[in-house]
């Protein structure tokens, strides 16, 4: 039992490799996204700064990953996808797979939302609109902003991304 959980106590610094989101260190063509010491010292300015930067979303989504609370980021994603949508068709089948995967009691990837949220969210998906999620999205981003945000900047994995861009910028101004 023991050897089963084990896994589970390094959790936030588990991560085996966070390069998937990286621009590829190898390829030094100007046409070739370079991410920077700034861009990755921004993310910590604010929670909005990492979340809508093109490697900032997924680093975040790998270091939830790692904690076991993934479900919250893609619930967020799934939330601004539901807000694009135009047909009330799509808007309806759409709110539906994401109330049954998030919202719903017992849901296979439930977030955590207080009774009253859940319950106005829950009925303002009878007639989806495009803002009927707006609630139960905001107090998701607000919890990992208030908790998740702060331990990604602290973890491991977010310092070593900060040093490897930096050594990327040397590597570069040499």
């Amino acid at each position: 039992m023991k050897t089963r959980l084990g896994c589970l106590s390094n959790k936030s610094d588990s991560y085996n490799d966070f390069s998937e989101f990286l621009p590829p260190a190898h390829e030094t063509t100007a046409r070739c996204l370079k991410l920077s010491t700034d861009e990755v010292v921004r993310w910590s300015e604010s929670f909005d700064q990492l979340i809508s930067h093109k490697y900032g979303l997924p680093a975040f989504r790998t270091f939830l990953k790692t904690e076991f609370s993934d479900e919250n980021i893609e619930f967020w994603m799934a939330c601004e996808e539901y807000k694009k949508l135009k047909s009330s068709t799509k808007l309806v089948s759409k709110a539906n797979k994401i109330f049954k995967e998030f919202i719903d009691v017992q849901a296979p990837r439930e977030i955590n939302l207080d009774y009253r949220t859940r319950e106005r969210t829950k009925e303002s998906l009878a007639d989806p609109t495009p803002n009927s999620l707006n609630e139960a999205q905001a107090k998701i981003y607000s919890l990992m902003e208030k908790d998740s945000y702060p331990r990604f900047l602290r973890s491991k994995m977010y310092q070593d991304i900060v040093n490897r861009a930096h050594a990327q910028g040397q590597r570069r101004s040499v």
